[in-house]
């Protein structure tokens, strides 16, 4: 029960992080707020790195973690771009059929596909293309909506690449690999941020910025204990429901409103990724 709780936590955590990011993405580049949220989870790493003496790992799972946070931050940057010029209850489900990568490559490997992982793979597909077909008052809004289709989809190819170079990582060090991952795209994002447009957060850009980095970060380590207290099926099925808070969240607070087939594609988006990850 400990284990649920703690992965509905994370799951929690990171649905209010990526709404929150999102938003403010609909005033500031893109590059500024992956910063600010990378930039403050690093902060909070080092002291959690600093706090236990953990050990710097090998060769290898330094590069996992590099390549790890190279594809994390630009899925993160396709996700909140597509949060923000897109229907949220539509792009959130379609990123989390990220998890369906760690399984292509799997087989591609050797791996065998169970009855559960192919019904999962098929809802998934079916899930993004009846969320997808979404009207559109004008051409300008009709465009836009494919572009965060678009981005969506390849803020869930980025979330799937982490998990598998994570994988790689995580078993030297889970701290180290979040450290790595975060101080490998923040020079990058720096310099981004400083050749772009003069916008700056204000106070209360920073103030949210911070706090969804903040959650982001507090959702690793929930879902990390998590693992640890449960079955791993269990607990990244719970884990894996974080858009459920973003589309929630849209839905109170932005007044979002699904047509009846959009909301059967999420439904079916987010049936085929707990089943993907149950598998």
């Amino acid at each position: 029960m400990l284990a649920v709780a703690l992965a509905l936590a994370a799951s929690a955590c990171w649905g209010v992080a990526d709404f929150t990011a999102g938003v403010k993405t609909r005033r500031l580049p893109v590059p500024v707020v992956v910063l600010v949220v990378q930039g403050v989870g690093a902060i909070w790493v080092v002291g959690a790195v600093v706090a236990t003496g953990e050990p710097f790992p090998d060769g290898a799972a330094v590069r996992a973690s590099v390549l790890a946070g190279l594809a994390g931050a630009a899925a993160l940057g396709a996700l909140y771009q597509a949060l923000a010029i897109g229907t949220m209850g539509v792009v959130a489900p379609i990123s989390a059929t990220g998890v369906a990568l760690p399984v292509v490559v799997g087989v591609a490997t050797g791996d065998q596909l169970s009855a559960v992982v192919s019904l999962g793979l098929a809802l998934a597909v079916a899930g993004v293309l009846l969320a997808s077909r979404e009207r559109h008052e004008d051409a300008g809004r009709a465009s836009a909506g494919r572009l965060s289709i678009a981005l969506a989809l390849a803020a869930a190819l980025g979330f799937g690449a982490y998990f598998v170079l994570a994988d790689v990582a995580a078993d030297a060090s889970v701290l180290w690999l979040l450290l790595l991952a975060r101080l490998a795209v923040v020079p990058l994002l720096a310099a981004l941020v400083v050749k772009g447009p003069a916008v700056r957060p204000v106070r209360g850009d920073a103030a949210l910025l911070a706090l969804a980095a903040t959650l982001d970060v507090s959702a690793t380590g929930l879902f990390a204990l998590a693992t640890t207290e449960g079955a791993l099926s269990v607990v990244a099925v719970v884990g894996a429901l974080y858009p459920v808070a973003t589309v929630l969240l849209a839905r109170v607070l932005l007044h979002e409103r699904l047509q009846p087939v959009q909301l059967a594609g999420v439904a079916a988006a987010f049936a085929g990724v707990a089943l993907i990850v149950a598998g």
